[in-house]
């Protein structure tokens, strides 16, 4: 029977899911979360390790003998030293485009917060704006429709395309900044250079992996390149963005809004600089984890092992 190891459950199931399934596999030890100096002492004996963000170095590997198989209960990896575990014939697997829908419409949630101003409104009826208007309404500036508007879309994988889905629908213009124009190309989209996205879109959805091409894609320079209205929407990675340009562009005006799910710095220090920002919303990193798709999560961690202890591993990252 496997040793089954999960140090960070809490995230995908704080309470609301079934580990039963996941328990029917082995010997199931489940930590809510696991700090540093417990790692090692905590899988020492697995045959199978399950991790969100806790990280697995190359020094821990090496000190893992009985270790099998590590899945990854996400998508993305960078917190498995995947060459490492290759060397030692360990696969790893991940759990993919099981939060796609999720994340689309958590970037229309953002969009819908900009234009229609609900919370805003919200709050002022509830305080007695309404009640003492001399009028049956009243205004808190300008709203807007999202028909018409550009969005561009940086990114056109499965969340991507997703998100442009849904601006089709709301009769929006969609332009895509793509690698691969050939394989991207699909009635509605136009495919453009990322200058002429950054500098016409009037909203910008980030969907593209954190690698060194991309860190800080979204920087000094290319903040000057939006307009003044632009909104930016980053549900993707915190380092896509260089934080102190943003805080600066927002401060200034230079662009009206930005919306992220994702930091540098997870959770933020209480003086990251942008905290405090009245046009920008930040969420703690919620975008993926609706309940359908924590199911989807668990569903896809549960097959990836059930693949792996039948000779079949599905998946694999490494």
């Amino acid at each position: 029977m496997h040793k089954i190891v999960i140090l960070d459950g809490y995230t995908t199931n704080p309470g609301d899911l079934s580990w039963e399934t996941v328990k029917s596999l082995g010997q199931v030890t489940i930590f809510d979360r696991t700090p540093s100096e417990l790692i090692y002492d905590r899988v020492k004996d697995a045959h199978i390790i399950i991790t969100n963000k806790v990280p697995i170095s190359k020094e821990l590997l090496s000190k893992l003998n009985k270790l099998k198989l590590i899945v990854v209960m996400a998508t993305g990896y960078n917190i498995v030293d995947i060459i490492a575990a290759r060397h030692q014939n360990i696969p790893v697997c991940n759990v993919r485009d099981y939060s796609s829908k999720s994340v689309a419409q958590q970037v229309f949630s953002y969009i819908l917060h900009f234009q229609n101003k609900i919370a805003s409104f919200n709050k002022e009826v509830h305080q007695g704006t309404w009640s003492s208007s001399p009028d049956f309404t009243f205004y808190l500036g300008e709203t807007h429709e999202v028909y018409n508007k550009i969005i561009g879309i940086v990114g056109f994988g499965k969340i991507g395309q997703e998100v442009a889905k849904i601006a089709d629908a709301f009769g929006m213009k969609i332009w895509v900044a793509s690698r691969n124009p050939k394989r991207d190309a699909a009635p509605h989209i136009e495919i453009v250079s990322l200058e002429k996205l950054l500098s016409e879109s009037d909203f910008i959805s980030l969907h593209v992996p954190l690698n060194e091409t991309t860190k800080h894609l979204i920087n000094k320079k290319s903040l000057k390149q939006m307009k003044s209205t632009a909104i930016i929407i980053n549900t993707g990675r915190g380092q896509l963005i260089d934080e102190n340009a943003l805080s600066n562009a927002l401060k200034n005006n230079q662009i009206q809004g930005a919306a992220l799910d994702v930091l540098r710095e997870e959770p933020p220090n209480k003086n990251h600089p942008l905290l405090g920002i009245k046009n920008c919303i930040i969420t703690p990193h919620t975008a993926w984890s609706s309940q359908e798709a924590r199911t989807r999560l668990l569903k896809g961690v549960i097959e990836n092992i059930q693949a792996f202890q039948k000779g079949q591993t599905i998946n694999v990252v490494n």
